[in-house]
């Protein structure tokens, strides 16, 4: 099934709150499982992890669109919106969004979250332009 063009921004916002509520719900239901703030070796692992993951996850978006460089920019604004704007009240209550795991990660978390949306906004800016299709 081909996606039209104009749709992007809609399944840009769509992608971005479903792996934010994904996400989410994985750290509320088995977060104190892998988030070790005390073991620097899973979280170096958790913050690399990211990079190829939403990375992909960006990428496919942007191809599946045939996006150009400023429409990239523009899906992966899009993309992190939905979760950067739930995170906040996430962060906020953290104790009560996400029981399982000590109030003091929550620092630890807002900093992962972070570095979550700059890698699907360098994504986006990072782009190389595609070759021109004769």
């Amino acid at each position: 099934m081909k996606m039209r063009k104009e749709n992007y921004p809609l399944v840009s916002f769509i992608v971005g709150f479903l792996v934010w509520l994904s996400a989410t719900i994985l750290f509320r239901m088995a977060g104190q499982y892998f988030f070790i703030v005390d073991n620097a070796l899973v979280m170096v692992f958790l913050y690399i992890l990211l990079i190829p993951a939403l990375g992909i996850l960006s990428t496919t978006v942007f191809n599946k669109f045939k996006l150009n460089n400023l429409e990239s920019i523009k899906s992966a604004a899009i993309m992190v919106l939905p979760g950067m704007l739930l995170d906040t009240l996430c962060i906020q209550f953290f104790e009560k969004t996400f029981p399982n795991m000590p109030e003091i990660y929550s620092k630890t978390f807002a900093s992962w979250l972070m570095f979550a949306y700059a890698v699907v906004l360098l994504s986006g800016l990072l782009r190389k332009k595609e070759a021109a299709k004769s």
